[in-house]
């Protein structure tokens, strides 16, 4: 007769892992049913009554122009964000790599920027970008560009970008340093001797093989535009002018904590919480098909 052996199991990891899933309970799913139940719900200001309006809430922000308009410019904002991000950062990361001396100050160079946060970004950015103090809006002004923060939609967007890349480019930085310098050197001195071409040596080689660095980047880059510009989008602009850079989780803040409207913006932050699951399970249903581990 074969014996099945015997494991004694402890309590003792489960017991471990009660405080994370109280920390997860407390501060993620309590909160995200509650923005659900708000949704469908008319609040009073000062939550001392609540009425059952069940879909008004989104009909309301679905049929809103300035609703429509914060969704498109998220969703813009995201993509030029992610894509500047990574690239520069890509970029930066093969030169940092071929680097024989120096090295190290290159690097701590580059990732300085990772400890400022957005907040502070933002402010940094308003003074450089400044109509009567900023250095860059004087380098503008010389080539003929009345640019302008505060009264131009476009310039305040560009401001943004830049700013909220700046930020984000020291975190993309360091993976895809990593991810290079885990490449082994024989398929490296393989590739040099296959191909001389460093151009295509990268592109058919070297770019294939971080691609699940660059994957992960991406999924992390989009949350980052969505959600971790806040700061520096409620210090540089506070989403004007004319609501032309007011992002989705600032549009939530702004009618939520401003204008009060609880039901409202708790309706936008169920929508916020769809669109980033779908964008999300969009990036791992086709474009994780094309990255080999």
């Amino acid at each position: 007769m074969e014996q099945r052996q015997q494991f004694t199991h402890s309590a003792l990891p489960y017991i471990l892992l009660v405080p994370q899933i109280a920390i997860i309970a407390v501060f993620f799913f309590y909160p995200a049913a509650e923005a659900v139940y708000l949704s469908f719900m008319l609040e009073d200001p000062w939550g001392l009554s609540s009425t059952f309006v069940g879909l008004e809430n989104y009909s309301i922000i679905f049929n809103s122009a300035e609703y429509l308009k914060s969704v498109f410019f998220t969703l813009g904002f995201a993509i030029v964000v992610s894509f500047l991000s990574l690239a520069f950062a890509l970029l930066l990361a093969v030169k940092a790599n071929n680097i024989l001396h120096g090295k190290s100050a290159y690097k701590i160079t580059l990732t300085w920027v990772y400890a400022v946060a957005p907040a502070v970004a933002g402010i940094m950015g308003g003074f450089i970008f400044n109509p009567h103090i900023g250095v860059f809006t004087e380098i503008f002004a010389s080539l003929g560009w009345d640019f302008s923060l505060y009264t131009n939609p476009f310039d305040a967007t560009i401001v943004l970008v830049l700013v909220s890349v700046w930020k984000q480019i020291s975190v993309n930085f360091i993976y895809f340093l990593a991810g290079l310098q885990s490449i082994s050197f024989a398929v490296n001195e393989a590739a040099m001797l296959d191909c001389e071409s460093d151009n295509r040596r990268f592109w058919t080689i070297t770019f294939p093989l971080l691609a699940p660095t660059g994957f992960f980047l991406l999924v992390i880059n989009l949350t980052y535009a969505f959600f971790d510009t806040f700061g520096v989008i409620d210090t540089l602009t506070s989403g004007g002018p004319g609501g032309g850079t007011t992002s989705l989780v600032y549009k939530i803040y702004r009618d939520g904590f401003i204008g009060t409207d609880l039901g409202g913006s708790a309706a936008q932050s169920v929508v916020l919480l769809v669109l980033v699951l779908a964008l999300t399970w969009m990036q791992f249903k086709f474009i994780e098909k094309r990255v080999h581990y």
